[in-house]
This record gives C-alpha cells, structure tokens and sequence, in this order.
C-alpha cells in the first residue's frame, strides 16, 4: 500500500499523506516520486511546479513539516503552496473557541488598569477615567463607561460598540480612534458605534444594527 497519492490539477499537485503510514515510509516514498517527477520531460527546468500536502488526520510536527519541504524544495523549481491538516492543536482549538463566544464581565476598570477578553464582550462593570476595556469582537455595554473602550482591537474593523458610551474618554475599533462629543449620542443603551464606509467612526441607533451587520445575528442564531 502507497504511503502517500499524488494528484495533478490545473495549477499544481497535490500529496495526499495516508494516516496509517509511517513518517519513515512517507518520507522515503516522497523522495522517489519528486525525483521521478522531475526526470520526466515534461517538466522543463524553467517551469515552476506547486504543491498542496494534505495531512489528513496526521497533525505534523515543525520538524517534520521541515523534513517534507526539505525534500520538496531540493529543486528550485519545486515549491510547497501550503501543508493543510484536518485537525488542529489544542491551544489553537481553544483559542477559536474563546473568539466566538461572548464574555460576560462584570469588573471595576480603575484608572491605569486594562481589561481584554478575547472574542465579543458583553460589559456589565464599571470603566473609571484611565481605565481600557477592550475585546477583540463587539463590545455590549451594560455598564458604566468612564474610561476607554475598544472593540476589535487586533484590527478587526468589522466590530461595533453597542450600548450607553456618552461618559466614555475616548472610543476604539480597530485602529481608529474618537473622542466622546456628547452632541453625537444621547445617554442611551441603544447606541451603537461601527466603521462606516469611509473608514471613520460613525453612530447610530440600535435598530440599525442587523442591517449594518447581519453576520452578528447569524453567529448567535437571532432572526
């Protein structure tokens, strides 16, 4: 039985890794189908050849994802595109997870101190001045907001602020920022803060917001 299959599309190959084979065999078979492919004629000195590996259920180690461009790339016209698993490791399945949930907190965010939460924050605490309260999703305030408050701060522009921001210093999403002019918002909770077209802070009223961001009602099953 063949440890690995190769496959030819119209932009390259790609090399199916069998999940019962052992990295020995896999490396050994490798190596015997990127010689013979690079003898055949077809293959000219100046054409640049791609290739996909696929892993399957077979999560690579770096060393060995170092081994299989090694062999790939002793030509200089062979090149990997990408190495592609069907299972991913545990810190970055954790980290997926806490991106698409939404975090309740309810903390006292005092003068110099910084809150983060990974993924959308609903807020049910207190910003003092000087504090930051920031997620890397949407922000929902139900709480006091004294201080600084920045929704998507890892430049996710496509993240709103939604609820009563009119003590607030300053206001963030992504990388812009605005400063609270309290002829702009009434002290209301359905308020909402999102990146317009031109790329500038705009507000608006909260019964926009599905209409503005639909994706948010599709992540959490609203209608």
């Amino acid at each position: 039985m063949s440890a690995i299959v190769l496959k030819g599309y119209k932009e390259g190959y790609e090399i199916e890794l069998k999940q019962e084979a052992s990295f020995k065999d896999i490396t050994k078979e490798l190596e015997e189908l990127i010689d013979k492919l690079k003898q055949e004629k077809k293959i000219e000195e100046k054409d640049s050849i791609s290739f996909d590996v696929k892993t399957g259920k077979r999560l690579l180690s770096d060393e060995q994802c170092q081994k299989i461009e090694k062999i790939i790339t002793k030509y200089e016209n062979f090149t990997i595109h990408r190495i592609i698993s069907d299972v991913v490791e545990m810190k970055d399945a954790m980290e997926l997870i806490q991106n698409k949930s939404v975090h309740i907190v309810g903390d006292v965010i005092r003068n110099g101190q910084v809150k983060t939460v990974n993924g959308d924050l609903l807020f049910l605490g207190d910003v003092h001045q000087g504090g930051i309260l920031r997620a890397t999703g949407n922000i929902y305030s139900l709480g006091n907001i004294h201080g600084i408050i920045h929704a998507g701060f890892d430049s996710n522009i496509t993240s709103v602020i939604v609820g009563n921001i009119k003590g607030a210093q300053q206001l963030r999403i992504g990388d812009l920022v605005d400063i609270v002019d309290e002829e702009k918002v009434t002290a209301s909770s359905e308020t909402i803060v999102y990146v317009n077209e031109l790329h500038a802070l705009e507000f608006e009223t909260l019964d926009k917001l599905k209409i503005l961001r639909p994706k948010i009602f599709n992540q959490v099953g609203g209608i």
